[in-house]
């Protein structure tokens, strides 16, 4: 039986990812368990799913390749839960029906197991008119309040809170209160935020130049966009909040560019997506790579890492088609481009290792 190397890995295995009935009695008894769960379901989408039920359970086993939390915790338990921990969500209309359906869909995937992501530049400032009612519009923010409060009330699948990460443009008119907002201890606890950052806003900070805050095409207020910058700064050093995400570099960057335009990331940052996107992610376990480990021979086993990434890479492309998603859209957009994260961990190890 594979040893964890420490008694807290034993304990997270069994708090968020150890596959037990409702009462509390383990279905995975021991770690191996897991790993023959998550294999077996993998393999149910292959031709000759014996095989590959095999080869993945080499390839999980001693920790050497690990699915990211959703896939450990969900796969072949026959629960109706996302094996993608990463989504941004559609993209919010700005009218009253439109955003309450939004915080529905939300819910439904946050119940399911996925963190999200939302750009909240689409919704009108604070103050614009809402015509046909003879009101002012509340604002991005206090709907985000409203999204705040669904998170706190829907607990995510399993022994885990729900994570979301908000986004406004930088040239959105309520883009300080949006900079200023986690100054409040109290609020919107359950966000991560970051500003989108466009290339137009990084040259008027360089040169420092006005820049308009604007909706609709209406301009309601202009600030040096050296102030705006700094501000952003001021925050993000005394509140960790809000980050940055260089949304132009982004769109520049992506190879699918020609089909769908990002807006938002998943909670974390790590993952920027379209509308309905939707990421699977996992890691190789750099330090099950190195051979004669701490020996003047100790080199990194370069044939084991080919084989185990391709391994690893085929595991993460079943996941999309064995997986529960919340909505069609995001089933739609997931099986159309078929998104997978492959890192490293224990790199740091490996370094060590190898001297």
């Amino acid at each position: 039986m594979s040893r964890f190397a420490a008694p807290i890995a034993e304990q997270i295995w069994d708090m968020k990812y150890r596959f037990k009935d409702a009462d509390g009695s383990a279905r995975d008894v021991t770690v191996e368990d897991t790993w023959r769960r998550i294999a077996r379901d993998l393999a149910q989408v292959e031709d000759t799913p014996d095989v590959w039920e095999d080869t993945f359970f080499e390839a999980l086993e001693d920790f050497k390749f690990l699915p990211a939390g959703r896939i450990t915790a969900g796969a072949g338990t026959a629960r109706r839960v996302t094996l993608f921990n990463c989504f941004v969500m559609g993209t919010v209309p700005d009218s009253m029906g439109g955003i309450f359906d939004m915080l529905k869909e939300a819910a439904l995937t946050m119940q399911q197991g996925g963190g999200i992501g939302y750009d909240f530049s689409t919704i009108r400032p604070k103050g614009a008119d809402v015509l046909g009612v003879s009101a002012d519009a509340s604002g991005p923010l206090s709907f985000m309040d409203v999204w705040d409060a669904m998170c706190r009330t829907i607990m995510s699948a399993g022994s885990r809170r729900g994570a979301m990460m908000a986004t406004m443009r930088c040239d959105h008119p309520d883009v300080e209160d949006f900079i200023a907002a986690k100054s409040d201890s109290a609020r919107l606890r359950m966000f991560n935020m970051s500003v989108l950052i466009t290339d137009p806003f990084m040259d008027a900070v360089k040169a420092d130049q006005s820049w308009d805050l604007q909706f609709g095409g209406k301009v309601y207020r202009t600030v040096q966009a050296r102030d705006l910058w700094n501000r952003i700064m001021k925050a993000t050093y005394e509140f960790a909040e809000p980050g940055v995400i260089f949304i132009d570099r982004i769109n520049a960057a992506n190879n699918l560019s020609y089909c769908e335009t990002i807006a938002a990331t998943n909670p974390c940052g790590e993952q920027p997506l379209p509308p309905y996107g939707a990421c699977l992610l996992g890691s190789i376990n750099m330090a099950r790579m190195v051979a004669d480990p701490f020996d003047k021979a100790a080199h990194l086993d370069v044939d084991a890492l080919n084989k185990l990434v391709a391994t690893a890479v085929r595991m993460m492309d079943n996941v999309v088609d064995v997986s529960q998603f919340p909505l069609e859209a995001q089933q739609k957009e997931a099986k159309a481009k078929r998104r997978i994260g492959l890192g490293v961990t224990g790199l740091a190890d490996a370094l060590l290792m190898v001297g």
